[in-house]
């Protein structure tokens, strides 16, 4: 990485990988590491050998710290080699007041120790109601709210549900990066996999899992059997054959985030047909504003952060059962020339670089009041495993 710059190094902790499907971790991160380095912190992958941590760079600015562990540690072996390793990483590294960044709760029995400045907790979901989520997850969540000075939230509805925990909790909705998605306003190179599917098109893409109304996905390819149905992403803690299945429902996997565009460029109709539960309650579904900047109508289920504001405002259309939520694709495929203005109305008042640069405010104002680094110090501990060479310091 370059030399340091003025503003502290941002170290975040993160249940999600970078090279996953490409959202709200990505979009902020990669704009901190416009000025200041960042260190995304992984959760571990198994190893055949010792314990060890790799850094694998992103860009000059910007790596990945991935900490590969031995499958036969139990889970408190696991977490306190984990403190070992950040602990180690943090000695070489000189760390002086870094910026710490939680996405989860998770990292926190391994991370309480380490030297930091600013805590921030970024709440992007209701992580406890996710179908696998582990039970000390909300304890741990409280500790962590302890411990942090700012609190971001991924929606409003999760922030009127977190507003009364913490002194600085502030709503930083989901944004959009209108010029990568605008591509898709003009036509584009069909991508092979999706060149044979007829029209209508109707999209999604996102993490396909618990939240994907399935049930109302196999009606929807039932009432409407010309509609041919796209779905973009990673099956992710479902069984693919559960799925359901027809000759217009497709499935065509993850793509990246560069791809999207040029999928999205011949789809008549975007849609949001997330199931209503627990999981779903608090979401904020980053992909609403980017169908509309890539000039897609929209459809979703009630989804409380997607009727308002883009139900409220016309720029979605809201249904939950499936005749409905049909009719809705009907109608939107019919949809007029102010449907694309009301919609460059809405965009023009939002985007990831505003977003960021709100964050970034918030932050200073908190480090310029601490007067020295506020949580803790590094504990010294003996070598685990191997540190791989990474970004020079």
């Amino acid at each position: 990485m370059n030399p340091p710059s003025p503003a502290a190094d941002l170290i975040c902790f993160s249940h999600l990988r970078w090279d996953f499907v490409w959202q709200r971790p990505q979009h902020l991160l990669s704009r901190a590491a416009r000025d200041r380095r960042v260190w995304f912190v992984e959760e571990p992958l198994p190893t055949d050998g010792e314990a060890w941590l790799e850094c694998r760079p992103v860009t000059d600015r910007l790596a990945r710290v991935i900490p590969h562990l031995p499958d036969e540690l139990s889970a408190e072996a696991a977490c306190r080699t984990q403190g070992e390793l950040l602990g180690r990483f943090w000695r070489e590294r000189k760390f002086v007041s870094p910026l710490l960044w939680y996405y989860t709760p998770m990292a926190l029995p391994f991370t309480r120790t380490l030297a930091a400045g600013v805590v921030v907790y970024d709440c992007m979901d209701e992580l406890s109601a996710f179908k696998g989520a582990s039970p000390a997850l909300r304890g741990l969540e409280r500790d962590l709210l302890d411990r942090a000075q700012l609190v971001f939230t991924g929606g409003v509805s999760l922030y009127e549900a977190k507003k009364h925990q913490h002194p600085s909790v502030h709503a930083c909705p989901s944004s959009v990066d209108k010029a990568h998605f605008a591509k898709a306003r003009q036509p584009l190179p069909a991508p092979a996999d999706q060149a044979p599917i007829p029209g209508p098109r109707v999209g999604f893409f996102g993490v396909i899992d618990e939240r994907l109304d399935i049930g109302l996905m196999a009606s929807l390819a039932g009432l409407r059997p010309d509609y041919h149905f796209v779905m973009l992403g990673p099956v992710v803690k479902v069984d693919p054959d559960t799925l359901p299945q027809a000759p217009n429902l497709h499935y065509l996997g993850m793509k990246t985030y560069a791809e999207l565009p040029s999928y999205l460029s011949s789809w008549d109709v975007a849609i949001l047909p997330f199931a209503r539960n627990e999981a779903t309650r608090f979401i904020s579904p980053t992909k609403t504003p980017e169908y509309l900047a890539a000039g897609c109508p929209v459809v979703s289920t009630s989804i409380a952060d997607v009727v308002n504001p883009y139900g409220r405002q016309r720029l979605a259309r809201i249904a939950d059962d499936a005749e409905s939520f049909a009719e809705a694709i009907d109608a939107s495929l019919a949809d007029g020339p102010e449907r694309l203005a009301r919609a460059d109305a809405f965009l023009a008042g939002i985007s990831w670089d505003r977003t960021w640069q709100g964050m970034q405010s918030l932050i200073h104002d908190v480090a310029r009041r601490a007067e020295r680094p506020s949580q803790g110090r590094a504990v010294p501990t003996a070598p685990v495993g191997t540190v791989a060479a990474g970004p020079a310091a």
